[in-house]
């Protein structure tokens, strides 16, 4: 096993340009830019808690690169997973008030240089020196079938050295473009790995995990917690290795806020998080990154299993009254949400 207590966080760093629409961003010359990326997202919330944490990503030599190196080192996230070939760094455009999964975001992703990744171009045992955990996500693999490869040799040496490895089932149809379906790609992925979240409909989309669809027909809480049990026991069954399913469950609610709790399954026990409602969201961006942060940070510091989902669902939670990719809330701030939730249940 692995002796480190480094969290290595994996996955493509992305420029967020953030436009205000009906010509704003035209008339002002001028649009909000953001170092996002959603593993990078999770990195952030780490460095936050004050967890030693590595981001490992492919960027090109130049000074646009340099200058983020050094943003991320001052968030006190480790650069020395980072590995530099290919000409340019993704991007996405998304307008002020969209959100990530409707139709309002626009990848310029293509010949980036995480998408030059192939497998033999990174040394893993290198990048994964002194770490305990790996985390990745489903968007890198959703970019080729030569991505994809190369995240698979990833989680190979990641699980071979002993490493608990973490997978968000984050999933963006846009991106899914290379003719592979992802429950083509992802079960291979997952095989290898402790950690897996998402909710019961990534499950299905990239896992092949069957959804209930009359859970859907007059939905209430205690069908889903239901399903949220059935489907981590059918991963349990299809990913032995997986020792941990967490899930999230957010619809919109009132005119512009949301209904959010989660779920996390451990040793054959469902612990459920407590709900939280808001009728305003500053950003959604971010905030499943947040969740994630929050299971790692419980996790690894082997917190009781109702207090990391409490707390991981908190950070969510807090994150969608920040504007940006990245959470800059401490414990403190996530603990304070937590308790406000809890005094009014």
């Amino acid at each position: 096993m692995s002796t480190g207590k480094t969290i290595c966080c994996f996955g493509e760093l992305l420029l967020r340009f953030s436009p205000q629409l009906n010509g704003e961003w035209i008339n002002r010359a001028s649009m909000p830019v953001f170092i996002g990326g959603a593993e990078l997202n999770v990195a952030n919330a780490l460095a936050n808690w004050k967890v030693p944490v590595r981001y490992s990503t492919v960027l090109p030599e130049n000074q646009l690169s340099t200058e983020i190196k050094a943003y991320i080192e001052e968030k006190g996230i480790e650069t020395s997973g980072i590995r530099h070939f290919g000409s340019r760094i993704g991007a996405y455009y998304l307008p002020q008030g969209a959100d990530l999964k409707n139709a309002g975001v626009i990848y310029d992703r293509a010949f980036s240089s995480f998408s030059e990744l192939t497998v033999g171009k990174v040394d893993w045992e290198e990048v994964l020196k002194g770490c305990s955990w790996f985390h990745f996500s489903a968007i890198s693999p959703a970019l080729s079938q030569e991505v994809a490869d190369a995240c698979l040799e990833a989680v190979q040496v990641a699980a071979r050295l002993g490493l608990t490895v973490s997978v968000d089932l984050n999933y963006r149809a846009k991106l899914w473009q290379f003719g592979k379906k992802p429950v083509e790609i992802m079960p291979a992925l997952a095989q290898y790995c402790d950690v897996i979240m998402g909710n019961i409909w990534a499950a299905n989309t990239l896992l092949g995990i069957p959804v209930d669809r009359t859970a859907e027909q007059n939905p209430t809480q205690e069908k889903y917690l239901a399903h949220s049990i059935a489907t981590a026991e059918a991963l349990q069954v299809a990913f032995p290795k997986c020792k941990v399913v967490a899930h999230t469950f957010r619809f919109d609610a009132f005119q512009q806020g949301i209904q959010y709790y989660t779920t996390l399954y451990k040793d054959g026990k469902q612990y459920v998080s407590p709900e939280f409602t808001t009728e305003k969201v500053v950003d959604k961006v971010g905030s499943g990154d947040c969740f994630m942060g929050g299971l790692i940070y419980g996790l690894s510091q082997h917190h009781a299993p109702q207090d990391i989902i409490d707390f991981a669902a908190a950070a969510a939670f807090g994150k969608l009254q920040e504007y940006g990719d990245a959470s800059q809330q401490t414990v403190e701030d996530v603990n304070r949400t937590l308790q406000n939730v809890l005094s009014e249940n």
